[in-house]
């Protein structure tokens, strides 16, 4: 076993915290429980001008150091500038520490959809992931980034990049809270649920929801007004079969400003499914998001909303909002690489017939 610390910017402490708490329950690692916990070891300094500075407290020396952080909405409060800044910083200082491998977990990266060039743009996920890794991180984790092109940006010769699949969060939570037994899968899921992406990006996320509980597809195919960020021009419904009476389950990887949503959503209604959800891995929840959820709520057109905390803290006031926690995956995951298994089991796809067979085995 690896000699390891979890630490966190000020963006991640009380996640931090969880995860360490869970960690240090493993039987293996229990004894160890001091040189887990990081707590005290990173300081941030804040200067007048707007500079920063990062220090290491305690030694790190041939450690590894599994460093928590994001750089969207934070339990500090901090900017994406400020939370971004202070992440380089901190790699900057355990580098120079000589701390044996960093490995940075950052749940949602909120430069993911940056990720294309054209002649002029810049691509924002592509400097995140160069700063990184020319920084010194040695590896990088993240939960379901927005495309499969962004792992391909980072080269693993320099840097390893684990894109961890975080949809099944979601799938092992519908089956723990809406599903139960095999019975309630085979008799009411498949013939009366139906699982529809967003647009046709989204389709390879759908399908596995899809094929995960043998339920139909419904792909949404939409024209986006690329003259104005966040907006779309229509929305085209295509489906083997008629979703009228069916449970609809819209599915995503991020909720940002909910526009995509409501126009889904609002072609969808006429359809006359018996109800429409929301589920999702990141709420990002940005302005008017809330509004336009409650709206729909309101209006009866959508029942429940279901994300994970990769994003934290989250706008509760949405109704009918039930929030998976992802620490348990951050958890499982340190586990994995502190042990040296295989990273293989976190990747494979969800199979709800088998999770209901034997749920054990993907606890």
């Amino acid at each position: 076993m690896n000699e390891f610390v979890v630490a966190a910017t000020r963006s991640m402490r009380k996640y931090k915290t969880k995860v360490i708490n869970q960690l240090v329950k493993i039987p293996s690692f229990m004894p160890l429980s001091y040189s887990i916990d990081g707590r005290g070891l990173l300081q941030t300094d804040c200067f007048a001008d707007g500079e920063l500075e990062v220090s290491v407290k305690r030694s790190v020396r041939g450690m590894d150091v599994i460093l928590l952080s994001s750089c969207t909405r934070n339990e500090a409060g901090l900017s994406v500038e400020q939370a971004k800044i202070e992440l380089y910083h901190t790699i900057d200082a355990l580098k120079r520490s000589h701390a044996r491998n960093i490995l940075v977990l950052e749940p949602f990266i909120s430069c993911s959809r940056s990720d294309r060039t054209t002649r002029r743009n810049s691509v924002g996920l592509w400097i995140h992931f160069k700063t990184l890794a020319s920084l010194g991180a040695n590896h990088i984790i993240t939960y379901q980034l927005h495309s499969k092109i962004s792992q391909s940006i980072v080269d693993p010769v320099v840097c390893a990049l684990d894109d961890i699949r975080a949809l099944t969060l979601l799938e092992k939570y519908l089956c723990d809270h809406y599903i139960k037994d095999l019975d309630y899968l085979y008799n009411t899921v498949r013939p009366n649920w139906a699982f529809c992406s967003v647009d046709a990006g989204g389709e390879h996320q759908v399908r596995d929801f899809a094929d995960a509980f043998g339920s139909p597809l419904v792909v949404a195919h939409k024209q986006r007004d690329y003259l104005k960020t966040n907006s779309i021009k229509s929305i085209n419904i295509l489906s083997a079969e008629p979703v009228e009476g069916k449970t609809l389950w819209v599915v995503d990887d991020l909720i940002d400003t909910a526009s995509s949503v409501e126009t889904l959503i609002r072609a969808l209604a006429p359809l006359k499914p018996a109800e429409i959800n929301l589920i999702a891995v990141h709420a990002l929840f940005s302005y008017p998001a809330v509004n336009i959820l409650n709206n729909l709520h309101k209006e009866g057109l959508l029942n429940r909303v279901i994300v994970t905390d990769s994003i934290w803290p989250i706008n509760e006031e949405i109704p009918n909002l039930e929030i998976v926690s992802s620490t348990d995956l951050a958890t499982r995951v340190i586990h994995t690489l502190m042990t040296n298994q295989s990273m293989g089991e976190l990747m494979d796809r969800f199979d709800a017939e088998k999770y209901l067979g034997a749920p054990s085995l993907f606890s």
